[in-house]
């Protein structure tokens, strides 16, 4: 997300850099160009408007500090100002009610509703231990419940049954009752959507939170419909009182509008943004870490987090003793690096949060895909035990018949092992006292060696 308007924000905040102090006029053409940016990302007119009028007004005339260029300085008002137009600070769910506490979710068609109320499952149960029992109230489509009950399984929590003959409001109340008997921590209650807002959606939408009293009020939004997101919110929230919004499909959006409007327009939080399809893929929404992925930033503090997460510390011990203890790094261990790096979101999801990825030519970046993972693991897949802890052994006709096994071509079994000794380099730099510190100044903020493309 936000690819767009980060470069454009990158190349338009270069402009002023040099000069002795920010004045008026050296501000003034590249806070032009800054508006474009954001128009062009979709963000709405009024939210720029205001942006752009702080931005100025802060700027103007400030001196430089001793550590910061102009540039810099500009930067960090502009940084300052996103992180003041998305909310400050990230906004947790309050859960504090007695439980059950009910999460009703609510949102269009489409929008992602009922993957997201998976994912909310699934981060509560893992992150917050909580017990989640999750229900279907849209009436109008057997296949949501469906959908819904494949859901609950994948992620491990208990269903409530439904069926279309069924009043909304009475599935909504036998749920809760149910969730009451059973001492269920959380409630999280699917809506029915619709293609369009209409009276009759917002009246059952309305019935339905009378009868279930929500701690949380969600609306479920597709980040691709940029400003229009905002707008829909505000329609939702004119109807009910939304707690705050869920923003799907971010890795889909490279403007990021819809993240910059809405709590500009509805004056709800975005409380998580949805980066991906998996279920573990929800992120929750930090708007100082949002407004640094976008200046090309990076978001080192997310990647610490997905690296504790989802990386397997006994595996990463075990690597680490077979290191110290003067084992090589073989083929097998660079496939499960692989397998971790797919865990954490693979090579896009990577990208997005290591810093100075603005600077990488848009032809890298392009290059860098989920699909080379794969291809590099089935290659590995396809080599004897013999072949994975001995890769000297890979020659001609082992290359080939690797090739072959894998669906791959001989140059792609080349490639990969080249990869691979790279990556078998720097790990025995790092055995070396600084050598972590030597490899990071070697990489200047880019990707590590053996990592693709290389």
């Amino acid at each position: 997300m936000f690819e767009n308007l980060s470069d454009r924000l990158s190349r338009s905040l270069k402009t002023i850099r040099g000069q002795g102090r920010l004045t008026e006029d050296n501000i003034k053409d590249t806070m032009r160009e800054v508006r474009m940016a954001l128009l062009e990302a979709d963000v709405a007119l009024p939210v720029v408007k205001e942006f752009v009028d702080r931005v100025r007004e802060r700027a103007v005339g400030q001196e430089v500090m001793n550590s910061l260029t102009p540039g810099q300085e500009l930067v960090r008002v502009v940084r300052d100002e996103l992180v003041a137009v998305m909310g400050e600070a990230n906004e947790s769910l309050d859960l504090k009610a007695q439980p059950p506490a009910v999460i009703l979710m609510a949102g269009l068609q489409g929008s992602g509703k009922t993957t997201t109320v998976g994912k909310l499952a699934k981060r509560l149960t893992e992150r917050d231990k909580k017990s989640v029992l999750v229900v279907s109230c849209d009436v109008y489509r057997p296949a949501a419940i469906h959908q819904l009950e494949t859901v609950a399984g994948q992620v491990g929590v208990e269903f409530f049954p439904s069926s279309i003959e069924q009043r909304p409001e009475d599935i909504a109340r036998a749920a809760l009752e149910h969730a009451r008997r059973k001492f269920i921590d959380v409630l999280i209650v699917d809506t029915a959507g619709r293609l369009h807002i209409d009276q009759e959606m917002m009246g059952e939408i309305q019935a339905l939170h009378h009868a279930v009293s929500p701690v949380e009020t969600l609306f479920v939004v597709d980040a691709m419909t940029g400003q229009d997101a905002a707008n829909t919110a505000k329609a939702f929230g004119d109807a009910l009182p939304l707690t705050g919004v869920v923003l799907t499909k971010t890795d889909g959006d490279a403007r990021g509008g819809a993240a910059l409007s809405v709590r500009h327009i509805t004056g709800r939080p975005i409380k998580f943004l949805g980066v991906g399809e998996k279920l573990a893929a929800l992120e929750a929404f930090h708007p100082d870490r949002v407004a640094s992925r976008i200046l090309g930033m990076g978001d080192v503090l997310t990647l610490i987090e997905d690296v504790e997460r989802q990386v397997d510390q006994d595996q990463a011990e075990k690597l680490a003793k077979k290191l110290a203890k003067g084992k090589g790094f073989d083929l097998e261990d660079f496939a499960e690096q692989l397998r971790q790096m797919k865990k954490m979101g693979g090579m896009a999801g990577l990208m997005d949060k290591l810093p100075g990825m603005s600077e990488v030519p848009d032809k890298v970046k392009g290059q860098v895909n989920d699909r080379e993972l794969v291809r590099m693991e089935a290659i590995i897949n396809s080599m004897t035990a013999q072949e994975r802890h001995f890769p000297s052994v890979i020659k001609g006709s082992r290359r080939r018949r690797i090739a072959q096994g894998s669906g791959t071509q001989v140059q792609d079994v080349n490639k990969l092992l080249k990869q691979f000794a790279q990556m078998q380099k720097m790990m025995k730099r790092m055995k070396k006292k600084g050598g972590m510190a030597r490899m990071m100044r070697g990489m200047k903020g880019g990707m590590p060696p053996g990592m693709p493309p290389v």
